[in-house]
């Protein structure tokens, strides 16, 4: 029976520091601000499939062990899973307030409060066409919502005894999370001649905001959680691992256009996002770098940032308070502080009390 209890893993809580701000970076920045890290601004939406995959090798890392000896209590899982996330996605929902009219103006009515209806709900990732109602980033909690209540099953797989055919299997996750964007290069359905992250079409939506075909990458993730039990920490594999992983990641992105953008969205990266989680889940010097305490800190909240990033950028040059500050010659630098500095008060001021309080209720009433 595994009862253990996991380790802290820093450096990867550092490195979701990195991520978060280089979606805040793509959604409100002009890449080749960046110079050499143009290419990695460029593709933050690859930020997002490598949350999807942190997520799936995270919960597998804390709760696999429980899964496979049949101490994992479902409903407590989803219960922990709710109170976790929910308080800061309802945050999110009620600062959106200001893109109602806007949503009203962008769809038919019936369209409109469906997504009134399913974004409380953590459904509106299901239709394509409002997957990004209100919050824009919101489209990934539909997604992690479904992927949640199917964890307790994929977790409770039987642990791999040997290397081999596990890595054949993984192989395999991969192959599947690259069939829908390579279907949608074959048939481009929307009839864009080279798609980027500016195009549009109905099927490209679908391809980037439902929940089923992210669904490879997190499997992917709680598979690398049971090949993450076969390595040693202190491993030299691992620093080589990580190393690799960053390294060709860059390289692929540098390689922009020539690398179709439907495979790059999510599916084409998976294996190298694998080498740098083991990477840096390994005692080595490339983990002790990540696991810097300040990085540490901003990772704690990267959530928070990642969730209420859109909509506070949005109200704070919405409202013009910059332009009443005299800070307007600071921006948009200012602005990225701003949603950090935010992000982290809204962990400490909102999410950790929120779960506190909903988890007590939930004690009482069970």
């Amino acid at each position: 029976m595994e009862t253990r209890k996991p380790a802290r893993l820093n450096a990867l809580t550092g490195l979701r520091c990195f991520a978060a701000i280089n979606i805040v970076f793509f959604h409100f920045s002009n890449p080749n601000w960046f110079g050499w890290l143009a290419p990695v601004v460029n593709a933050g939406y690859a930020s997002v499939s490598f949350f999807i995959l942190l997520s799936g090798f995270v919960l597998a890392y804390n709760y696999a062990g429980r899964a496979r000896s049949g101490e994992l209590d479902r409903l407590r899982f989803w219960e922990a899973r709710f109170t976790r996330l929910y308080p800061i996605y309802l945050l999110s929902l009620l600062l959106s307030w200001h893109m109602v009219r806007t949503e009203y103006g962008a769809h038919t009515h019936a369209m409109f409060w469906t997504g009134m209806v399913l974004s409380p709900l953590l459904l509106q990732g299901w239709i394509p066409s409002i997957a990004t109602f209100l919050n824009t980033p919101a489209w990934t909690m539909s997604a992690e919502a479904f992927y949640y209540v199917l964890f307790p099953w994929l977790a409770s797989w039987k642990r791999p005894e040997r290397v081999q055919p596990h890595l054949w299997k993984m192989a395999a996750v991969w192959f599947l999370g690259m069939v829908p964007g390579a279907l949608y290069i074959v048939f481009n359905p929307d009839g864009i001649a080279h798609p980027d992250r500016w195009s549009w079409g109905p099927w490209l939506q679908v391809l980037k905001y439902t929940p089923m075909p992210h669904l490879a990458s997190f499997v992917f993730g709680v598979m690398l959680a049971n090949l993450d039990e076969m390595i040693g920490r202190t491993s030299r594999l691992r620093l080589i691992l990580g190393i690799f992983g960053f390294a060709a990641t860059f390289g692929i992105l540098e390689l922009g256009a020539r690398v179709p953008y439907a495979i790059t969205h999510d599916g084409l990266l998976m294996p190298l996002f694998g080498c740098i989680i083991l990477g840096l889940a390994g005692n080595n010097r490339l983990a002790y770098t990540l696991g810097w305490r300040p990085l540490v800190f901003v990772g704690e909240a990267s959530y928070c940032l990642y969730l209420l990033h859109f909509n506070l950028w949005n109200l704070i040059h919405d409202t013009h308070v910059l332009d009443r500050l005299g800070l307007t010659r600071f921006d948009p630098w200012i602005s990225y502080v701003a949603l950090i500095a935010l992000a982290v008060a809204a962990l400490h001021l909102v999410e950790k009390p929120a779960q506190r309080v909903l988890r007590t209720w939930m004690n009482v009433w069970r």
